[in-house]
């Protein structure tokens, strides 16, 4: 770009250099979901009907009910929920885990604590109105080991205490552990089932939607739950979330979502239709964007001398790129320059402040076109040690690469000039 120095625009071409094998991965793992949803598309039909919506109580919601058959063949389940009904990603797990826990079952973590939202879920934190725990569930979690799942440890609670539930937690939240790969959720879930088999196996699946090629419900997973306003909605859609699973236990869901003898049956899609089976369907390509940005990210703030996780190449399994400051003043100022370079709002001055569901003072830089869209690109983090700011999407792999190198220019070039 004509307003970054001579030296930036040479680092920047080294950064392109460097990072090109990693994208062409990236590219190879969106041609794999693309036809995976495409086919998906193609087996079900999807016609110009669908992408109507519906009033009032939704019954006979062709749309809605085909997006659901879709779903679960894209997860490989036996069942899909997908509503606008949900108001969030912590909502639509919160909905599953209560659809399927009852007064004296046990919800087992296996990643270690949850992140802030799902803690006041669950009623470890915040007034424990509503919470799980107010109602007779019990709770216990097993600690990471060196930001690794402790296996001697969680043999050990697995099997004295048979937990109903146990969950895994596929992204990092507000922690600046590595995201936990398939790969390394594959031996989770064999250890679980041999250990607990009748355990529900839940995966909080927030952020982690195309970022590789298979999925956790392919490898025994029973439940797993998102949001629309992350990867599957694909930018498009505007509201609601996604729990894939086993029959009997999206059943459960849906009656918790709405009411015993209603469950799935009611729920008006009104205008999101066309959005969902749009988005979804450009789902794979956004998400590749979106990493393609975090990656291009890592690779030049750790060249600006910043510490970052994951590095720029190592394996993705999620939107998210955590930038480790160690310095209150420096994280919010990075924060600042962000929501400078939003295309909504960019002339607003974010602060730290208290928001729902976190214990501590959160500073967000979220210039997007949907409210709290994690899959557009945005920057956020709790006001706590190590002072991390958590990035996360990017419709466009040009805009994070245009915001990121902006953010650069000014903290690191024009300040010494």
């Amino acid at each position: 770009m004509n307003n970054w120095p001579e030296e930036l625009q040479q680092i920047v071409k080294e950064i392109d250099a460097q990072i090109a094998p990693q994208l062409a991965k990236i590219d190879d793992n969106i041609l794999y979901n693309q036809n995976k949803v495409l086919q998906a598309f193609k087996d079900k039909a999807v016609a110009e009907a669908d992408l109507q919506g519906s009033t009032g109580y939704g019954s006979d919601d062709t749309g809605r009910d085909k997006l659901d058959r879709i779903y679960a063949q894209i997860f490989h389940t036996e069942d899909a929920l997908v509503r606008s009904q949900f108001v969030s990603g912590t909502h639509t797990i919160a909905t599953a885990m209560a659809g399927n826990l009852l007064p004296g079952d046990e919800l087992t973590y296996l990643t270690g604590m949850p992140y802030d939202t799902l803690q006041q879920v669950i009623g470890v934190a915040g007034d424990g109105r509503g919470s799980l725990q107010s109602y007779g569930v019990k709770f216990s979690h097993v600690d990471l080991k060196d930001g690794e799942v402790d296996y001697d440890a969680a043999r050990k609670l697995l099997s004295e205490h048979q937990p109903k539930m146990v969950v895994i937690q596929r992204s990092r939240g507000y922690n600046t552990r590595q995201s936990f790969t398939v790969a390394k959720i594959k031996p989770m879930i064999a250890m679980i089932r041999e250990v607990s088999p009748k355990s529900i196996i839940m995966i909080d699946n927030c952020y982690g939607e195309f970022s590789e090629k298979h999925e956790p419900t392919e490898y025994g997973a029973d439940l797993m739950a998102g949001s629309l306003i992350k990867n599957a909605g694909g930018g498009l859609a505007k509201i609601g979330g996604y729990v894939v699973g086993k029959h009997e236990l999206i059943e459960n869901t849906a009656a918790r979502l709405t009411a015993g003898g209603i469950g799935r049956e009611e729920g008006a899609s009104l205008n999101n239709n066309l959005d969902y089976f749009q988005g979804l369907f450009i789902a794979p390509n956004t998400t590749g964007n979106a990493i393609k940005g975090a990656i291009y990210s890592a690779a030049l703030l750790e060249r600006m001398g910043e510490e970052v996780t994951p590095k720029w190449n190592e394996d993705r399994t999620d939107l998210i790129q955590t930038v480790i400051f160690n310095d209150q003043d420096k994280m919010i100022r990075f924060a600042k320059v962000l929501q400078e370079n939003s295309p909504v709002n960019s002339f607003v001055d974010p602060i730290p402040s208290n928001d729902t569901g976190y214990e501590d003072k959160v500073i967000m830089a979220d210039g997007s076109f949907v409210e709290g869209a994690s899959i557009e690109f945005s920057g956020d983090g709790p006001i706590r040690p190590p002072y991390a700011i958590y990035m996360q999407g990017g419709l466009t792999y040009a805009h994070v690469k245009i915001a990121i190198t902006n953010a650069v220019n000014e903290l690191f070039f024009a300040s010494n000039s």
